[in-house]
Protein backbone atom coordinates (compact mmCIF):
# COMPACT_ATOMS: atom_id res chain seq x y z
CA UNK A 1 0.00 0.00 0.00
CA UNK A 2 1.45 3.64 -1.16
CA UNK A 3 1.49 6.99 1.19
CA UNK A 4 -1.32 7.75 -1.11
CA UNK A 5 -3.75 4.78 -0.22
CA UNK A 6 -2.46 5.13 3.20
CA UNK A 7 -3.35 9.27 3.85
CA UNK A 8 -7.20 8.18 1.58
CA UNK A 9 -7.66 5.67 4.42
CA UNK A 10 -6.43 8.04 7.01
CA UNK A 11 -8.95 10.39 5.67
CA UNK A 12 -11.95 8.40 5.00
CA UNK A 13 -11.00 7.37 9.07
CA UNK A 14 -11.40 10.57 9.92
CA UNK A 15 -14.69 11.39 7.68
CA UNK A 16 -12.60 14.26 6.04
CA UNK A 17 -12.79 15.22 2.33
CA UNK A 18 -10.09 16.29 0.52
CA UNK A 19 -10.81 19.90 1.42
CA UNK A 20 -11.49 19.40 4.75
CA UNK A 21 -8.39 17.68 5.34
CA UNK A 22 -6.43 20.55 3.04
CA UNK A 23 -7.94 22.89 5.24
CA UNK A 24 -6.36 21.09 8.52
CA UNK A 25 -3.16 20.25 7.18
CA UNK A 26 -2.36 23.78 5.73
CA UNK A 27 -2.05 22.52 2.41
CA UNK A 28 -4.44 22.84 -0.93
CA UNK A 29 -6.57 20.17 -1.66
CA UNK A 30 -5.14 20.21 -5.23
CA UNK A 31 -2.00 18.68 -3.42
CA UNK A 32 -4.30 15.88 -1.32
CA UNK A 33 -5.18 14.68 -4.62
CA UNK A 34 -1.89 14.28 -6.09
CA UNK A 35 -0.81 13.05 -3.03
CA UNK A 36 -3.62 10.17 -3.31
CA UNK A 37 -3.08 9.53 -6.73
CA UNK A 38 0.16 8.92 -6.24
CA UNK A 39 1.10 11.52 -8.22
CA UNK A 40 3.40 13.76 -5.40
CA UNK A 41 5.07 12.41 -2.57
CA UNK A 42 4.67 14.59 0.57
CA UNK A 43 7.82 16.00 1.96
CA UNK A 44 8.77 14.72 5.65
CA UNK A 45 7.14 18.37 6.53
CA UNK A 46 4.10 17.90 4.77
CA UNK A 47 3.73 14.34 6.16
CA UNK A 48 3.91 15.70 9.99
CA UNK A 49 0.96 18.01 9.31
CA UNK A 50 -0.83 15.07 7.53
CA UNK A 51 -0.19 13.12 10.51
CA UNK A 52 -1.30 15.72 13.25
CA UNK A 53 -4.78 16.56 11.16
CA UNK A 54 -5.63 12.74 10.42
CA UNK A 55 -4.61 11.56 14.62
CA UNK A 56 -2.04 8.99 13.35
CA UNK A 57 1.57 8.64 13.65
CA UNK A 58 3.46 9.15 10.98
CA UNK A 59 4.61 5.49 10.93
CA UNK A 60 1.63 4.69 9.85
CA UNK A 61 1.16 6.65 6.63
CA UNK A 62 4.66 5.07 5.97
CA UNK A 63 3.79 1.22 7.06
CA UNK A 64 4.61 -1.12 4.59
CA UNK A 65 2.07 -3.06 2.87
CA UNK A 66 2.17 -6.52 4.52
CA UNK A 67 -1.38 -8.31 4.19
CA UNK A 68 -3.55 -7.46 1.62
CA UNK A 69 -6.96 -7.83 3.26
CA UNK A 70 -10.00 -8.53 0.99
CA UNK A 71 -13.57 -7.99 2.78
CA UNK A 72 -16.75 -9.36 2.23
CA UNK A 73 -19.67 -6.45 2.20
CA UNK A 74 -19.98 -5.69 5.85
CA UNK A 75 -23.38 -6.53 7.35
CA UNK A 76 -24.22 -2.93 9.51
CA UNK A 77 -26.39 -3.27 12.93
CA UNK A 78 -27.31 0.91 12.17
CA UNK A 79 -29.71 2.77 12.15
CA UNK A 80 -29.07 4.64 8.99
CA UNK A 81 -25.50 5.40 8.51
CA UNK A 82 -24.88 8.12 6.12
CA UNK A 83 -22.75 6.96 3.32
CA UNK A 84 -19.90 8.90 4.61
CA UNK A 85 -20.14 7.41 7.60
CA UNK A 86 -20.44 4.37 6.50
CA UNK A 87 -17.19 4.48 4.80
CA UNK A 88 -15.67 5.70 8.05
CA UNK A 89 -16.65 3.15 9.75
CA UNK A 90 -15.15 -0.07 7.06
CA UNK A 91 -11.93 2.07 6.93
CA UNK A 92 -11.35 1.82 11.15
CA UNK A 93 -12.53 -1.63 10.92
CA UNK A 94 -9.96 -2.22 8.04
CA UNK A 95 -7.69 -0.24 9.80
CA UNK A 96 -7.75 -2.34 13.30
CA UNK A 97 -7.82 -5.54 11.21
CA UNK A 98 -4.74 -5.07 10.06
CA UNK A 99 -2.97 -3.91 13.48
CA UNK A 100 -4.43 -7.46 14.65
CA UNK A 101 -3.06 -9.60 12.18
CA UNK A 102 0.08 -7.77 12.25
CA UNK A 103 0.29 -8.31 16.21
CA UNK A 104 -0.34 -12.56 15.22
CA UNK A 105 2.73 -12.12 13.23
CA UNK A 106 4.48 -11.11 16.00
CA UNK A 107 4.19 -14.82 16.92
CA UNK A 108 3.43 -16.06 13.85
CA UNK A 109 -0.34 -17.26 15.16
CA UNK A 110 -1.69 -17.47 11.51
CA UNK A 111 -2.34 -20.94 12.62
CA UNK A 112 -3.56 -20.60 15.65
CA UNK A 113 -5.82 -18.10 15.28
CA UNK A 114 -8.09 -19.93 12.20
CA UNK A 115 -11.64 -19.73 12.84
CA UNK A 116 -13.35 -23.24 14.78
CA UNK A 117 -16.44 -22.61 12.42
CA UNK A 118 -18.20 -25.76 12.03
CA UNK A 119 -18.19 -27.09 8.77
CA UNK A 120 -21.55 -26.25 6.95
CA UNK A 121 -22.19 -22.59 8.36
CA UNK A 122 -23.73 -20.36 7.25
CA UNK A 123 -26.78 -22.45 6.93
CA UNK A 124 -29.48 -21.88 4.56
CA UNK A 125 -32.90 -20.90 5.63
CA UNK A 126 -36.21 -20.35 4.42
CA UNK A 127 -38.40 -20.12 7.00
CA UNK A 128 -37.75 -17.86 10.21
CA UNK A 129 -38.61 -20.38 13.00
CA UNK A 130 -35.85 -22.27 11.07
CA UNK A 131 -33.39 -19.67 12.97
CA UNK A 132 -34.20 -21.78 16.55
CA UNK A 133 -32.88 -24.26 14.61
CA UNK A 134 -29.66 -22.97 13.65
CA UNK A 135 -28.91 -21.26 16.77
CA UNK A 136 -29.18 -24.47 18.71
CA UNK A 137 -26.90 -26.40 16.88
CA UNK A 138 -24.34 -23.69 16.88
CA UNK A 139 -24.73 -23.92 20.74
CA UNK A 140 -24.00 -27.91 20.52
CA UNK A 141 -21.37 -27.78 17.82
CA UNK A 142 -19.53 -25.14 20.72
CA UNK A 143 -21.17 -27.79 23.87
CA UNK A 144 -22.37 -24.60 25.23
CA UNK A 145 -25.14 -26.61 26.39
CA UNK A 146 -27.98 -24.06 27.83
CA UNK A 147 -26.26 -22.20 30.40
CA UNK A 148 -25.85 -18.76 30.33
CA UNK A 149 -22.88 -17.12 28.08
CA UNK A 150 -20.53 -15.53 30.51
CA UNK A 151 -18.25 -13.44 28.24
CA UNK A 152 -19.67 -13.71 24.72
CA UNK A 153 -16.35 -12.08 23.38
CA UNK A 154 -14.52 -14.25 24.85
CA UNK A 155 -16.28 -17.21 23.41
CA UNK A 156 -16.11 -15.95 19.84
CA UNK A 157 -12.44 -14.97 19.66
CA UNK A 158 -11.72 -18.54 21.32
CA UNK A 159 -13.31 -19.83 17.92
CA UNK A 160 -10.88 -17.61 15.87
CA UNK A 161 -13.33 -14.79 14.86
CA UNK A 162 -11.95 -11.44 15.77
CA UNK A 163 -13.73 -8.74 17.92
CA UNK A 164 -12.49 -5.44 18.19
CA UNK A 165 -14.10 -2.40 19.19
CA UNK A 166 -13.69 1.08 17.40
CA UNK A 167 -15.52 4.68 17.81
CA UNK A 168 -18.04 5.57 15.36
CA UNK A 169 -21.07 7.45 14.99
CA UNK A 170 -23.95 6.86 17.55
CA UNK A 171 -25.81 5.52 14.63
CA UNK A 172 -23.26 2.84 14.25
CA UNK A 173 -23.51 -0.47 16.65
CA UNK A 174 -21.87 -2.91 14.79
CA UNK A 175 -21.08 -4.95 11.41
CA UNK A 176 -19.70 -8.40 10.35
CA UNK A 177 -17.38 -9.48 7.66
CA UNK A 178 -15.10 -12.18 6.09
CA UNK A 179 -12.08 -11.23 5.46
CA UNK A 180 -9.79 -12.94 2.50
CA UNK A 181 -12.36 -15.14 2.51
CA UNK A 182 -11.84 -17.63 5.58
CA UNK A 183 -11.76 -15.81 8.94
CA UNK A 184 -14.74 -13.58 10.04
CA UNK A 185 -14.31 -10.70 12.28
CA UNK A 186 -17.16 -8.21 14.20
CA UNK A 187 -16.77 -4.93 14.96
CA UNK A 188 -18.29 -3.12 17.72
CA UNK A 189 -18.97 0.82 18.57
CA UNK A 190 -16.84 1.64 21.79
CA UNK A 191 -19.28 2.97 24.97
CA UNK A 192 -22.18 0.66 24.20
CA UNK A 193 -24.23 -0.12 27.31
CA UNK A 194 -23.34 -4.34 27.63
CA UNK A 195 -26.81 -5.66 27.47
CA UNK A 196 -27.33 -3.96 24.06
CA UNK A 197 -23.37 -4.65 23.13
CA UNK A 198 -24.20 -8.66 23.40
CA UNK A 199 -27.31 -8.52 21.49
CA UNK A 200 -24.96 -6.67 18.70
CA UNK A 201 -22.18 -9.52 18.70
CA UNK A 202 -25.11 -12.06 18.18
CA UNK A 203 -26.66 -10.48 15.87
CA UNK A 204 -23.40 -9.81 13.67
CA UNK A 205 -22.77 -13.71 14.76
CA UNK A 206 -25.94 -14.16 13.12
CA UNK A 207 -24.98 -12.83 9.91
CA UNK A 208 -22.30 -15.33 9.57
CA UNK A 209 -24.22 -18.32 10.69
CA UNK A 210 -27.02 -18.01 8.89
CA UNK A 211 -27.88 -17.34 5.00
CA UNK A 212 -31.23 -16.33 4.67
CA UNK A 213 -33.31 -17.20 1.40
CA UNK A 214 -34.06 -13.44 -0.62
CA UNK A 215 -37.71 -13.72 1.01
CA UNK A 216 -36.72 -13.18 4.56
CA UNK A 217 -35.50 -10.06 5.92
CA UNK A 218 -31.85 -10.40 6.89
CA UNK A 219 -32.10 -8.20 10.39
CA UNK A 220 -34.81 -9.73 11.18
CA UNK A 221 -33.61 -13.10 10.94
CA UNK A 222 -30.44 -11.76 12.05
CA UNK A 223 -32.73 -10.24 15.52
CA UNK A 224 -34.23 -13.73 16.03
CA UNK A 225 -30.96 -15.83 15.78
CA UNK A 226 -29.61 -13.44 18.41
CA UNK A 227 -32.34 -13.89 21.22
CA UNK A 228 -32.36 -17.44 20.13
CA UNK A 229 -28.18 -17.76 20.89
CA UNK A 230 -28.05 -15.97 23.57
CA UNK A 231 -31.44 -17.95 25.35
CA UNK A 232 -32.40 -20.75 23.72
CA UNK A 233 -36.09 -22.13 23.31
CA UNK A 234 -35.97 -24.15 25.80
CA UNK A 235 -34.83 -21.81 28.64
CA UNK A 236 -36.48 -19.33 27.43
CA UNK A 237 -40.34 -21.25 28.51
CA UNK A 238 -39.10 -22.73 32.02
CA UNK A 239 -37.67 -18.78 33.08
CA UNK A 240 -40.80 -17.47 31.59
CA UNK A 241 -43.42 -20.37 31.71
CA UNK A 242 -45.36 -21.60 28.21
CA UNK A 243 -47.92 -18.66 28.48
CA UNK A 244 -47.98 -15.24 30.05
CA UNK A 245 -50.86 -12.29 29.94
CA UNK A 246 -48.21 -10.42 31.44
CA UNK A 247 -44.70 -9.63 32.83
CA UNK A 248 -43.08 -8.00 35.45
CA UNK A 249 -40.04 -5.66 34.40
CA UNK A 250 -38.04 -6.31 37.73
CA UNK A 251 -38.47 -10.41 36.75
CA UNK A 252 -37.31 -9.35 33.14
CA UNK A 253 -34.48 -7.05 34.78
CA UNK A 254 -33.30 -10.14 36.95
CA UNK A 255 -33.45 -12.58 33.86
CA UNK A 256 -31.20 -9.70 32.01
CA UNK A 257 -28.48 -9.79 34.67
CA UNK A 258 -28.70 -13.36 34.35
CA UNK A 259 -28.34 -14.25 30.78
CA UNK A 260 -27.06 -10.59 29.54
CA UNK A 261 -29.98 -10.08 27.48
CA UNK A 262 -31.89 -7.04 27.38
CA UNK A 263 -35.27 -6.96 29.04
CA UNK A 264 -36.95 -5.62 25.67
CA UNK A 265 -35.03 -8.97 24.30
CA UNK A 266 -36.43 -10.68 26.33
CA UNK A 267 -39.91 -9.55 25.45
CA UNK A 268 -39.35 -9.73 21.83
CA UNK A 269 -38.17 -13.35 22.90
CA UNK A 270 -41.65 -13.80 24.48
CA UNK A 271 -43.20 -12.64 21.77
CA UNK A 272 -41.50 -14.52 19.25
CA UNK A 273 -42.32 -17.82 21.08
CA UNK A 274 -45.45 -16.86 21.28
CA UNK A 275 -45.26 -17.06 25.08
CA UNK A 276 -47.10 -13.50 25.40
CA UNK A 277 -49.73 -12.21 23.07
CA UNK A 278 -49.71 -9.03 21.18
CA UNK A 279 -51.09 -7.23 23.32
CA UNK A 280 -48.60 -7.58 26.47
CA UNK A 281 -45.60 -6.72 24.06
CA UNK A 282 -47.25 -3.59 22.58
CA UNK A 283 -47.95 -2.52 26.54
CA UNK A 284 -44.60 -2.89 27.62
CA UNK A 285 -43.03 -0.98 24.62
CA UNK A 286 -45.25 1.99 24.87
CA UNK A 287 -44.46 2.14 28.12
CA UNK A 288 -40.57 2.04 27.33
CA UNK A 289 -41.29 4.71 24.83
CA UNK A 290 -43.03 6.56 27.16
CA UNK A 291 -40.18 6.58 29.54
CA UNK A 292 -37.44 6.90 27.57
CA UNK A 293 -35.91 3.95 28.07
CA UNK A 294 -35.26 2.23 24.42
CA UNK A 295 -31.57 3.43 24.20
CA UNK A 296 -30.75 2.85 28.01
CA UNK A 297 -32.86 0.51 29.93
CA UNK A 298 -33.79 1.38 34.06
CA UNK A 299 -31.81 0.15 37.02
CA UNK A 300 -27.79 -0.83 37.37
CA UNK A 301 -26.40 -1.60 33.87
CA UNK A 302 -24.64 -4.89 32.46
CA UNK A 303 -20.78 -3.51 31.96
CA UNK A 304 -19.67 -3.95 28.43
CA UNK A 305 -17.65 -6.96 27.49
CA UNK A 306 -14.04 -5.82 26.66
CA UNK A 307 -12.08 -8.11 23.41
CA UNK A 308 -8.89 -8.77 25.33
CA UNK A 309 -7.66 -10.98 22.79
CA UNK A 310 -5.39 -8.37 20.66
CA UNK A 311 -3.94 -6.25 24.17
CA UNK A 312 -2.89 -9.64 25.61
CA UNK A 313 -0.75 -10.45 22.17
CA UNK A 314 0.29 -6.82 22.36
CA UNK A 315 1.46 -6.70 25.95
CA UNK A 316 3.58 -10.15 25.26
CA UNK A 317 5.28 -8.43 22.52
CA UNK A 318 5.99 -5.82 24.70
CA UNK A 319 6.76 -7.82 27.84
CA UNK A 320 8.93 -9.85 25.76
CA UNK A 321 11.22 -7.02 24.36
CA UNK A 322 9.97 -8.21 20.77
CA UNK A 323 8.58 -4.56 20.14
CA UNK A 324 9.38 -1.12 21.70
CA UNK A 325 6.96 1.27 23.43
CA UNK A 326 6.27 2.88 20.01
CA UNK A 327 5.70 -0.26 18.47
CA UNK A 328 3.13 -0.87 20.99
CA UNK A 329 1.46 2.34 20.92
CA UNK A 330 0.97 2.05 17.07
CA UNK A 331 -0.17 -1.22 17.55
CA UNK A 332 -2.59 -0.22 19.95
CA UNK A 333 -3.97 2.58 18.33
CA UNK A 334 -3.26 4.74 20.68
CA UNK A 335 -0.17 6.19 22.96
CA UNK A 336 0.86 5.05 25.33
CA UNK A 337 -0.37 7.19 28.35
CA UNK A 338 -3.60 7.27 26.88
CA UNK A 339 -4.09 3.81 26.88
CA UNK A 340 -2.63 3.39 30.52
CA UNK A 341 -5.33 6.47 31.24
CA UNK A 342 -7.95 3.87 29.66
CA UNK A 343 -7.10 0.54 31.04
CA UNK A 344 -6.43 1.91 34.29
CA UNK A 345 -10.07 3.09 34.36
CA UNK A 346 -11.30 -0.12 33.74
CA UNK A 347 -8.96 -2.62 36.01
CA UNK A 348 -8.30 -0.03 38.82
CA UNK A 349 -5.04 1.24 38.17
CA UNK A 350 -3.08 -1.34 36.20
CA UNK A 351 -1.58 -1.52 33.87
CA UNK A 352 1.82 -0.51 35.83
CA UNK A 353 4.67 -1.00 34.63
CA UNK A 354 4.14 -0.03 31.17
CA UNK A 355 3.90 3.44 32.28
CA UNK A 356 6.54 3.79 34.65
Amino acid sequence: MTIGERLKMARKMNGFNQRELASRAGVTATAISKYERGVMVPSSGVLLKLSTALGVRVEYLMRPDVHILHLTVPAFRSAGLCKKDEEMVKERAREWLERYIEVEDLFDLERQSRSSIPLGYPIRITDIREVEEVAGKLRRDWGLGDRPIESLTDLLEDKGIKVGAISAPDAFDALAFWYNGTTPAIILREGVPGDRQRFSIAHELGHLMVEPSQDLDNERVAHRFAGAFLVPEGVARVELGESRNRLDLFELHLLKHQYGLSIQAWVHRAKDLGIIPDREYRRIFDHFEAMEWRKCEPGDQIPPEEPRRMKRLVMRAYAEDVISASRASELLGKSIPEFCQIEGERHDGFPIEMCD
